[in-house]
């Protein structure tokens, strides 16, 4: 059996984890978009690095684009097996695929009007909103919890990893030849302190491990500290300086996250009386999935929705869905908070917000989550004097925060807090993806301290025989 990275290898996208056995079939785990790779960005998400054809199953960890985002390409371009995951990562897939394809087109005729100035060739989106309702009719669903045979040398369970809702990590035992191997893929994972779903799940004994290393160097600080420092925030700039605060947020999970916290210091009456927009139907559609979902939900959110029955609105909240509502956001005069996709500020309306408000000293941009290095929010969050959106430079006039502990993914601490369900004596390899370089070499040092052994950083495209 070899295991194969083609995404999500010394970097924090794409994820894409290909299991082929002696027979030929080949099991691939998740099939994510790169995202904030900069002019590199297109080159990776254009080839595989494999044939699609020659993929017999695709088993997906969760919804988020960054591991789920090439699933409409893969199809185009000749996978025909099913695409197995839990039920919510379904419901989420359904709306983030399609509104992924329709950002793909959407934002090639924004650039190719810009290249077409320049006298430039235009390009073709990577895939179409069609191309997504295509690969949504191979979905196959397991809930959490169901050990299932998918194929004659394949068997897969779900369990729980509280990151978003539907999130898995994906256990999976082959037949190779005549030898069985248990795999477990972590794919990302959450946090014990979420606000809304429900810890982390003890996942099946493996033998190979693939795990999640994005903040394998950092602890995160905790949900009530920073609650007053988002309220604190809010303040300075709505307030005091009576700006607008722009929170650049992913649409599933973070964004809900947010709207949380707004709406329980609405409650305690904290909250000043604001506008406050979600401007993104993808976020509006996910949050109306989220509330059809309180079985991922934990206790204490359970137990507030006693007394708030609606989680993710109160007064002052609109959620923006038409395009004009969009637009005419940016012209309010006077203070209030926009929410808006993508997080890494890559595509989506945020852009359009940054471009009308990135330049008033009132204003304030909240990066509230990871932005790799090389993406918009990536360049803000490392001081960058400018940035470019749609082909053209804006200067950074705008203050530029960072608020990290809403993070959907764990600190090391809880990575190994999770991982600490498995013998780790019986694991023969461990693999590390999803993060950056030096992140990673950091966790592999903390994991070997914790007694996990044999740990591999696997190259971009590198296979290893198990």
């Amino acid at each position: 059996m070899k295991i194969r990275f083609f995404g999500a290898a010394k970097m924090v996208t794409g994820s894409k984890h290909m299991i082929q056995l002696k027979n030929g079939k080949n099991i691939l785990l998740d099939c994510g978009l790169f995202q904030g790779k900069g002019k590199d960005t297109h080159k990776y998400n254009s080839h595989f690095g494999f044939d699609p054809e020659s993929v017999d199953i695709v088993i997906l960890s969760h919804a988020h684009i960054d591991h789920s985002g090439l699933l409409p390409r893969l199809v185009a371009e000749g996978y025909r097996g099913k695409i197995y995951c839990t039920p919510a990562t379904l419901d989420l897939c359904e709306i983030m695929l399609q509104d992924s394809g329709h950002i793909q087109e959407s934002d090639v005729k924004y650039i190719n009007r810009a290249l077409v100035e320049k006298g430039k060739p235009p390009i073709k989106p990577l895939y179409t909103v069609e191309d997504a309702v295509q690969a949504l009719k191979k979905f196959e669903t397991i809930p959490y919890n169901e050990k299932t045979q998918i194929d004659e040398d394949v068997w897969v369970e779900f369990t729980d990893t509280g990151h978003i809702l539907g999130s898995a990590a994906v256990s999976v035992r082959v037949k190779d030849g005549n030898q069985f191997h248990r795999i477990g893929f972590t794919g990302d994972i959450g946090r014990y302190t979420n606000r809304i779903l429900r810890a982390p799940q003890p996942f099946p004994q493996c033998d190979y491990l693939i795990t999640e290393s994005t903040y394998g160097n950092k602890v995160h600080q905790k949900p009530p500290r920073a609650e007053e420092q988002l309220m604190d925030v809010v303040q300075r700039t709505c307030v005091e300086k009576g700006g607008k605060l722009i929170i650049p947020a992913f649409s599933v999970g973070r964004t809900q996250e947010i709207v949380s916290v707004l709406n329980d210091l609405e409650f305690k009456g904290k909250l000043p009386k604001l506008k406050v927009f979600v401007d993104s139907p993808l976020a509006v559609n996910a949050t109306e999935i989220m509330k059809s979902h309180p079985e991922c939900f934990n206790p204490r959110m359970i137990e507030f929705m006693n007394k708030d029955s609606d989680p993710f609105g109160f007064n002052g909240l609109k959620y923006v869905r038409k395009v004009e509502d969009s637009k005419a956001i940016n012209k309010i005069d006077g203070p209030c908070i926009i929410i808006s996709s993508s997080g890494m500020i890559e595509g989506g309306r945020i852009k359009h917000h940054l471009i009308n408000n990135i330049g008033d000293k009132k204003n304030t941009i909240l990066i509230v989550g990871y932005c790799s290095k090389s993406s918009v929010g990536g360049h803000l969050v490392n001081g960058a004097e400018e940035v470019s959106l749609f082909g053209k430079s804006y200067k950074v006039i705008a203050d530029v925060e960072v608020l990290n502990p809403f993070s959907a993914h764990g600190d090391y601490e809880e990575m190994i807090q999770f991982l600490e369900c498995q013998e780790k004596h019986i694991i023969k390899k461990t693999f590390l993806v999803h993060g950056d370089e030096e992140v990673m070499e950091h966790f592999r040092t903390t994991l070997d301290q914790a007694g996990f052994h044999n740990i591999e950083i696997p190259n971009y495209k590198e296979s290893f025989e198990v």
